[in-house]
């Protein structure tokens, strides 16, 4: 993945520069529907990094879903052959949309192969993100993680379908108004003003092209099915094909260190409990904020996740760090007023909210 993201990051550096210098040097004036779609394209991009910043485990990893980790929707070590065509994507629809069909003949070609290319992938990357099963992950419910994804392949697609058809109109108008002295190939010309020779001729080296694409990647390492496989030889995702391991047991909750470490006195603990299997000592705070948590997910499921995900990743690395009694002391006192809204919250939408607070860890 080292090798992925490093090229990833080289595009996106080189992207502005590209696009800055090419347009500035082909005196070519941006339209604002132009600057809208490549905005639109760059948060997309930013997106889909987001996304494999979240999900970025081999489907052969163990991982605890509650501190956020959940799987890559590409198989790790073949995915530098989805960069490498993303890339050469990126540069033929760059190329293509400065300067259209004033491209050398064999440069042309090759962008438009290149767009089929990216077309096609397109399409399986679509949906293969387009289909998460998080049922195995317990701590996650439905399509998650889907989001991040599916608008780059999108605008992926839409590119290659709209450059690919803009040469084809400018090759059908160029052919047409060419003419040759010799009746035969003027009359070959008409036919493939119609035909549109250019995108014919890139339909036709598709698959020799692939082939000598695949060549050159076994040459950096890759397989000759790296491209099924970078699909396939992963977990959850629409094409998956293995299983991951049992997921990991979470670590803990800060509010249990606070119980456990802090001087009784302060924290005062209450009695011992038990969570996910474990005993732990729990105190007033921690029944309080795991009744208030009921609340949340009860009213708004979606929200509850969204702030158990952040609560649980950064609350375990804040718990490593309470090492002493004076720092459970001094959390649990910082913690107070949150203590205070929840409680008011509980008095708020329960009949019983003591009940309800007891039962908590049992």
């Amino acid at each position: 993945m080292s090798i992925v993201l490093f090229i990833i990051i080289v595009f996106f550096v080189g992207l502005n520069y590209l696009l800055r210098s090419t347009v500035k040097k082909q005196h070519k004036k941006i339209s604002s529907v132009e600057y809208i779609v490549v905005i639109g394209y760059i948060l997309s991009l930013a997106l889909f990094g987001a996304g494999l910043l979240t999900h970025s485990s081999q489907y052969h990893e163990a991982v605890d879903p509650v501190d956020g980790a959940c799987y890559l929707p590409f198989g790790g070590k073949h995915a530098l052959s989805l960069a490498i065509y993303f890339v050469a994507f990126n540069v033929a629809v760059i190329a293509v949309w400065i300067k259209g069909r004033q491209i050398p003949p064999i440069p042309l070609v090759l962008a438009l192969i290149i767009l089929m290319l990216g077309c096609i992938i397109s399409i399986f990357v679509l949906t293969q993100v387009s289909y998460h099963d998080t049922s195995t992950l317990s701590i996650y419910v439905g399509n998650e993680g889907t989001f991040y994804f599916i608008f780059t392949p999108l605008f992926c697609f839409c590119f290659g379908i709209g450059f690919i058809w803009k040469i084809i109109q400018e090759e059908k108008t160029t052919a047409i108004h060419r003419n040759y002295q010799n009746p035969i190939l003027n009359n070959i010309n008409r036919q493939l003003s119609s035909k549109m020779d250019y995108p014919v001729w890139a339909l036709i080296l598709l698959v020799p092209f692939f082939v000598i694409m695949t060549a050159i990647l076994i040459l950096f390492g890759q397989e000759s099915d790296s491209m099924a496989k970078v699909f396939t030889e992963t977990t959850t995702w629409a094409f998956s094909q293995k299983m991951h391991p049992p997921i990991l047991d979470h670590r803990g909750h800060y509010l249990c260190t606070v119980a456990a470490k802090g001087d009784p006195t302060v924290v005062k603990p209450l009695r011992l409990g038990n969570r996910h299997g474990n005993t732990i000592i729990v105190n007033r705070q921690l029944l309080v904020a795991n009744a208030f948590e009921e609340i949340l997910s009860d009213l708004s499921p979606k929200l509850h996740r969204y702030i158990r995900y952040f609560y649980d990743r950064y609350g375990y690395n804040i718990s490593t760090r309470i090492n002493s009694v004076g720092a459970s002391n001094l959390t649990y006192r910082v913690m107070k007023p949150l203590e205070y809204t929840f409680l008011f919250f509980l008095y708020l939408f329960y009949v019983e909210p003591e009940k309800k607070i007891a039962k908590q860890y049992t």
